[in-house]
């Protein structure tokens, strides 16, 4: 299956998830099975009573990245691969009137999901922007804080997503990413042997492949913690760096395998 096939196939199952929820229905086509550590469930009951209730149903998510980013007053903050929007209201709202909130997200439909959540929210310190993670349409270092839930597995091209992370971010500035993540033990073709590349299994990164390439495009303090199983040597993790004073490396030049597998 060639790049730009997948990309579509990805689009499309996470545009008809947000014309669900829309819709006022449940994500239908979630491509992750229910109670396997994906969804709402992962964000507490307070943070869920701060959402519409779009909000929280339209987030499948493996993770809850706004609880580890340690969000400070006035920062500004960016989501990769925004969704119904449910992290960056919560970013918003962490970051205060000083601060901003930045999503871009490839899908018209989820796009505009977020959009009307974040009014529902009252929220007004969020910008939404339509965009590939790989090709991220902000200027360099103008980021505090990068943040992404169970996206970057979905990437068709890893290096590049490390290497605009790297961009965007100020020197000093940090991740608090929450993704799919394989044992090191488990190859691609193993992993996509365990789950779909849209259900964010076949595409995962390994926990080396991870820190080497974070390590390589200018991160220090790169760590990968897994959290919960979510198939057989796949798990939910929380992955952290701080960006350093290097200029960003050019996606070719790093370590990192594509990942393979299809919808």
């Amino acid at each position: 299956m060639s790049t730009e096939a997948l990309r579509e196939q990805v689009r499309a199952r996470y545009a008809k998830a947000a014309l669900a929820v829309a819709r006022g229905g449940n994500p239908c086509c979630d491509p992750k099975a229910p109670g396997a550590g994906f969804g709402e469930a992962l964000y507490s009951a307070d943070e869920r009573g701060e959402l519409p209730d779009a909000a929280s149903l339209a987030s499948l998510g493996c993770g809850n990245p706004t609880a580890v980013a340690d969000l400070q007053e006035g920062e500004t903050v960016l989501d990769l691969g925004s969704g119904g929007g449910i992290d960056v209201i919560l970013s918003a709202k962490r970051v205060g009137p000083t601060g901003v909130a930045y999503g871009v997200d490839m899908t018209d439909e989820m796009l505009a999901l977020a959009q009307e959540n974040a009014r529902e929210a009252g929220v007004s310190n969020v910008h939404f922007l339509k965009g590939t993670i790989e090709q991220i349409p902000l200027p360099a270092a103008c980021v505090d804080v990068v943040i992404s839930n169970c996206v970057i597995n979905l990437s068709t091209d890893k290096p590049a997503v490390l290497a605009e992370m790297a961009r965007v971010l100020k020197p000093g500035g940090r991740l608090g990413i929450s993704d799919v993540v394989a044992e090191d033990r488990l190859s691609p073709d193993q992993r996509a042997e365990r789950g779909s590349h849209c259900g964010c299994v076949a595409g995962a990164l390994s926990r080396g492949e991870y820190l080497a390439g974070l390590e390589a495009a200018g991160f220090d303090e790169v760590s990968v913690d897994f959290t919960h199983e979510v198939a057989d040597g796949m798990h939910g993790a929380i992955v952290k760096g701080v960006r350093d004073s290097r200029p960003a490396a050019s996606p070719r030049s790093l370590p990192v395998a594509a990942g393979s597998g299809c919808c």
